[in-house]
Formats: structure tokens, sequence, C-alpha cells
């Protein structure tokens, strides 16, 4: 049913030309309008686990290349997007590799590739303000959103239609058939079937926004996401932001019955809710925020996304899928959990430091329900400086260092494990043309 609805929502896309827009007819054209980009990128994370789980460690240097044609000019307009990624491990130690942080796969040896590379490419079509683009692409949708948290980023082959017609309005629907995992080669190393999305979101007024998405991960699992933003603007420098984020997941019957997660009980229940509320005061350089968050249902899965299907038993839809407030280190998102956040952010422009801020936050979940116990508790604090650089040879270098502090209790064990962990990133993108 989606599938169909996918079909006729597509084809009103591109019949559509409203004169309200029409990014095609300003074209200058496939060479004109081209770019080429190489971001190189260092990336280093530390899992230091307690109570008796292995520690993981991954160091990787990553080179990753963008080119973006234009359209040729016309009534429809034609275009290429390609990307080439190319990893190398730098660190050799026993604590290389491992579920989570994913820099390289670790074969059937046991031990992870010493480096990895691949390549992807799509075509895309452009009518008025109406894109299809088809072949390999990394999505940032509610319900499809690639992974760019780790060394390389996830990619997913497919046919995605992106219209922006009418003035604040952007609609989206697409079909994907593969999925590359970031830490292996080839274009099907995900494990998935196939993932149909539908939905769009509408600037309503200057401070209002929402959205509404849809997904269908065959075999797997159906998903809606609801989001509401709006912005109280109180003075000058002052605002009040409320930000709205809602799933709602219905596991397949064979999924639930033929899948089982490493590591603990078969899948139980198909259905899960989850939601958070933030409300964000900035003034000047500062912002707090407030957010509480809240997962009902009865999958012990809690609210599933990302993974990998063939040896994770989860879902599929991209590992950054959680458009949720209380997202760092650990997700909060466990079976019948509730969790509080105090939020904090500087931005030091204000104080002559243009491009340096941190970030901090606390958050502390309870009600958790495993297979064995109910009650269950965690807590994480995180902290993040980020600076880029203004201005000169390096300009637009970026060095984020990141640290959380989870800890779980004894009843969550099945759920999550305590650890700290360090991540430190450079980002250094170059502009070719």
């Amino acid at each position: 049913m989606l599938n169909k609805r996918i079909s006729l929502i597509a084809l009103g896309m591109l019949s559509a030309t409203q004169v309200m827009a029409n990014d095609q007819a300003e074209s200058k054209g496939f060479v004109e309008d081209s770019s080429l980009k190489v971001l190189l990128r260092n990336a280093y994370i530390n899992r230091d686990k307690k109570d008796g789980n292995a520690d993981q460690r991954e160091w990787g240097q990553a080179a990753i290349g963008t080119y973006t044609s234009g359209f040729t000019q016309g009534t429809v307009g034609v275009g290429v997007d390609a990307f080439g990624l190319y990893g190398l491990r730098l660190d050799r130690g026993s604590h290389s590799g491992g579920q989570g942080i994913d820099f390289f796969k670790e074969g059937d040896s046991g031990n992870p590739a010493g480096d990895l590379a691949k390549a992807g490419g799509a075509v895309k079509f452009r009518v008025s303000s109406t894109v299809l683009t088809y072949g390999d692409q990394m999505p940032v949708l509610p319900v499809l959103s690639y992974d760019n948290g780790r060394l390389l980023p996830e990619s997913y082959t497919g046919t995605l239609i992106t219209s922006k017609e009418i003035d604040g309005l952007e609609l989206n629907a697409g079909r994907f058939t593969a999925e590359s995992r970031k830490s292996a080669e080839g274009h099907d190393s995900g494990g998935l079937k196939s993932i149909n999305v539908l939905g769009g979101s509408y600037q309503f007024t200057e401070q209002f926004k929402a959205a509404l998405y849809a997904s269908d991960v065959e075999d797997v699992l159906k998903k809606q996401y609801v989001n509401a933003n709006y912005v109280f603007p109180i003075d000058k420098d002052q605002s009040l932001t409320l930000d709205f984020n809602g799933y709602r997941t219905k596991l397949d019957s064979s999924y639930v019955r033929e899948n089982t997660v490493p590591g603990q009980s078969i899948v139980t229940g198909d259905d899960n809710k989850i939601w958070s509320l933030a409300a964000t005061f900035a003034t000047g350089a500062h912002s707090f925020t407030l957010a509480h968050q809240r997962s009902t249902g009865d999958s012990n899965l809690g609210y599933a996304y990302g993974g990998y299907q063939k040896d994770q038993g989860r879902v599929g839809d991209g590992g950054n899928t959680i458009y949720l407030a209380n997202s760092y280190w650990s997700d909060f998102n466990a079976e019948d959990e509730r969790s509080w956040q105090l939020g904090y952010g500087l931005d030091f422009s204000t104080f002559g430091i243009p491009g340096l801020s941190y970030n901090f936050a606390y958050v502390r979940g309870d009600n958790i329900t495993t297979s064995t116990s109910e009650g269950g508790t965690e807590r994480e604090i995180f902290n993040q400086f980020k600076y880029v650089v203004q201005s000169g040879p390096a300009k637009d270098l970026s060095v984020k260092l990141r640290s959380s502090i989870l800890r779980v209790s004894q009843k969550s064990s099945e759920y999550n494990s305590s650890g700290n962990e360090v991540r430190v990133f450079v980002d250094y993108p170059i502009n070719i043309f």
C-alpha cells in the first residue's frame, strides 16, 4: 500500500509546475554549477567499558570525495552526483573493531580490515523545483537518515524524489533497495531488502514548522514520525524554542518470530511509541535546555532503528534515524524508559573567539524494563568542545572533542552497559572547484 502511495505522489510531484518556484529555470548548466570537494577526516573513539565488558577503540584516517554536477539547461535538467571513500585503520591494537563504533567491520577471522574503499554514483533529473535522483545516495530524512558520525558515511541505493514547488513546503518520496554499511565495502553490505519512505515538512510561519513522515522496511517494521517546532521571539537576542519529536514503530510479526538480538532474549512484543519535548531558552551566547523523553509499548527492543539486519538483529534505516532530544552516547530508548535532560550551550564568539562552542548535557533515565527486571536506570554526562578555523590556509578545519560518562544500573545491564567514552574528530574540507 505504501509503495502504491509513493508511486502516485511521485507522479504528482513530477507533473507539478508551480510558478511559485522554478529552480530549473535558473540552471547555469551541467559544468557551470558543478563542484568537487574532498573531506579529510581523522577520527578516534575510545570506549572504556565497565562491569567486565570489553573495551573498544578505533582510530582511522579517511578521505571522502564528493562530486556534484549542475543540471543541463532546458525543461528537464539532467545531472550526476558521485562519491569516493577511503579509510585507513591507524589503531592495530587488540581493542580495535567491534559493534557500536564500527569504523572497520570485523571479518570472518574476527579481526577488522586494515583499510577499505568504495565509490558510488547517481543520476538526477529536475523539472521546475522537483528533483528525481536514482542511484547511490546519502538521505537525510527523519525515517531514513544516513550515519556520518563515524569514520566513513553510510549510503543507500534507490530512488528519491524531492519537491519544493511551493514556498516553505518540501515533499519526499522514495524507495531504496540496498544499504552500504559505513565499515564495509560493497553496495549491499547492510542486509536491507527494501525501504519505502514518504512525507514532508512545511514552514507555516516564520516561527512554526511541522513535519510528518512514514516508512516501511520490508519484513521488519513500519514507522511513523511527527515533528512540531515553534520559536517564541522574546527580545533582540532572546528566544524560547519548543521542539516535539515522536515515533511510532510496529514490528512485522515474521520479524518478531524469527529474529533475536545478539546476547539478549528473543524479540518480544511488536509496538513502540517514543517522543521527546525539548524547551531551549537562548539569551546572547548562552542556551539552556530542559527536555523530557518517554518510551512506551510492548517491544523489548524499545525504539528500534539503524544497525544491520544480518548480524545485529536491527532495522537498517540509517544510524542517525533518531530525531529525539535525549540521544547522545546512550539513546535513552529502552522499553518503558523515561528520561530527563538538563543542557547548556555556549558560543564563544561573544567573547572574542569566533568558531569555538561548548555543549553540556546531563540525562537521567529510569523505569527501564528488560526480560529479567523492571525499574532500571541509566545516566549520562556529556561534554563537547568544537572549534572551526575562521580564516587562513586551514579555513573551515574543525576539531571536535567529545566525552561521555555513562552509568547503567545492574537491572538495566541487558539493555546497556556503563563506560567512559572519548571522541576526537578532525575534519578538513577542501573545495577543489
